[in-house]
């Protein structure tokens, strides 16, 4: 029968807590949504309810950016691409809301639309890019939403393009929101790079500033996108990364706008001075080992596929720590080298901080009628 496999692999636990939520945090209790996240090992540094379901408002255009970056290094999309803005758009969307002042008879290119997306929030210009790549509001729709389930974004779905107040067709959750940070900033650096993080922006002669809090005010932070609107407050998706360690902030239901952004400045900055990255484990490197049934190998050695971080309080002691080893075992033949067949989990008192993945270092084929000899009279004898 399989059963799931805990086996602890180191025997002491760090020699400090890491609370949930320090008290020196500066997120004010107005703001009722609030979640930092060191991408460097997956590790929550902040959380305040992070799976609460509220509108995004025009943080939707993060997706509607990730939908385009995805469509143009597929080659399904070009940058260079121009789209003939009509009539029809122009009497439902100019300056309605944020917008890029986009007129009937303009050609901007998909790169342009971008720009208004990501760097002015135009309406306008996220519903162009809509029609501009599938045809229609609807196909885009679609393909947003399959990226939002591909993502594991699994509280969310989206009814605009734009964040447009669409009568609660479109909701997330900060847990959601980071899910789409990292993953526009891990799988399309460049375009992310070149898209993101810009003060301003000019269309004909209308000059427009970016209202990202955090770009140019805090080190290292390039990103993403404001939100309002009355049912939702003030929102904000934001990004950071210094020496290597992103981190992805996300706050929800500020009352004002200066508190959301000071606390988004004063969030990311703590996340940078009040914790440092310490390595526990290589990657690449044995790790540990797992029980395989019916293989030519009753055994399989695990690596890990990225170094095993954590993100500890300057002010800590490391002196020692505890990684458990979890998997539904044993793991049935065959097995491909690269195969991800368990976890390591970082537990501190009582609460699981951390959890990444271990993969096999090489292949196990099933065994033959003379290996499943030998392994059955090996389980019985040990």
């Amino acid at each position: 029968m399989k059963h799931f496999a805990v086996i602890a692999i180191a025997a002491a636990v760090l020699a400090f807590p890491v609370p949930a939520n320090p008290a020196e945090a500066p997120v004010p209790e107005d703001i009722p949504i609030a979640l930092l996240v060191d991408l460097s090992s997956g590790q929550v540094l902040y959380s305040r309810e992070p799976n609460r379901r509220f509108v995004p408002a025009s943080v939707t255009k993060v997706m509607t950016a990730y939908t385009a970056f995805k469509l143009v290094d597929e080659g399904a999309l070009r940058l260079d691409m121009p789209f003939l803005y009509s009539a029809e758009l122009e009497d439902e969307w100019y300056a309605e809301g944020s917008n890029m002042f986009l007129r009937a008879g303009e050609r901007p290119t998909i790169a342009q639309l971008l720009l208004g997306i990501t760097t002015v929030s135009g309406n306008d210009a996220s519903v162009a890019m809509a029609i501009a790549a599938t045809g229609s509001k609807e196909e885009w729709l679609e393909l947003m939403n399959a990226n939002a389930r591909d993502l594991g974004m699994s509280n969310t779905h989206f009814g605009s393009p734009n964040g447009f107040p669409d009568g609660g067709q479109t909701y997330s959750t900060a847990q959601d929101l980071a899910i789409l940070g990292r993953a526009i900033t891990q799988q399309h650096p460049d375009l992310y790079a070149r898209f993101f993080g810009h003060r301003g922006m000019r269309w004909r002669d209308i000059t427009q500033a970016n209202h990202d809090p955090v770009t140019g005010r805090v080190e290292g932070a390039d990103g993403l996108k404001t939100g309002f609107t009355n049912e939702a407050g003030f929102t904000f998706l934001g990004s950071a990364e210094r020496d290597g360690r992103r981190l992805v902030m996300v706050l929800a239901g500020s009352p004002t706008g200066p508190m959301r952004d000071d606390a988004a400045r004063s969030l990311l900055r703590w996340g940078f001075d009040e914790f440092r990255p310490v390595r526990l484990l290589e990657r690449d490197r044995y790790t540990a080992t797992a029980r395989v049934q019916n293989g030519s190998e009753t055994h399989v050695d695990l690596k890990l596929p990225q170094d095993f971080m954590v993100a500890i309080p300057k002010d800590a002691d490391v002196t020692s720590w505890k990684v458990d080893l979890v998997y539904r075992g044993p793991i049935e033949a065959p097995i491909a080298t690269g195969e991800r067949l368990a976890r390591l989990r970082l537990t501190i008192n009582g609460e699981t901080v951390l959890e990444t993945p271990l993969e096999a270092m090489n292949d196990v084929p099933r065994a033959n009628a003379l290996q499943r000899v030998i392994n059955a009279i090996t389980g019985w004898v040990a």
